[in-house]
């Protein structure tokens, strides 16, 4: 099982940056874990935004050049951090984990709560 919580969200203008964090715990993690956002606009189907392991990390062609995507190994912790915000970023973001690869969906098993990213225009 593993754990994950979010911070980081909340209401912005257009062209404004955030950084969302996400720390994970449990028997289940591992360092060589994959750690990834994905998103959920109102209407739409979830999408993967970024995703980071030992083997690289992947980043969506919408948030490529905006969004960067790092981590802390020793304290179990991803960054999503989001420059030049557009109103169509607005989704609840939600961490993920699992066995990967990043560039794949389905290769996150375990979700936190999700945060929600608002951006006016």
């Amino acid at each position: 099982q593993v754990q994950l919580a979010e911070s980081g969200g909340g209401l912005v203008q257009a062209g404004d940056s955030l950084r969302l964090s996400c720390t994970a715990s449990g028997r289940a993690f591992s360092r060589t874990s994959a750690m990834g956002w994905i998103r959920q606009a109102p209407g739409k189907e979830r999408a993967l935004v970024a995703g980071i392991s030992w083997r690289g990390t992947y980043y969506a062609d919408s948030v490529k050049g905006r969004f960067t995507i790092s981590r802390d190994n020793a304290n179990n912790t991803a960054y999503l951090q989001m420059n030049n915000l557009k109103p169509e970023d607005t989704a609840v973001y939600y961490c993920a984990a699992g066995p990967g690869p990043v560039n794949w969906g389905k290769g996150y098993t375990s979700w936190g709560q999700g945060t929600q990213v608002t951006v006016s225009s």
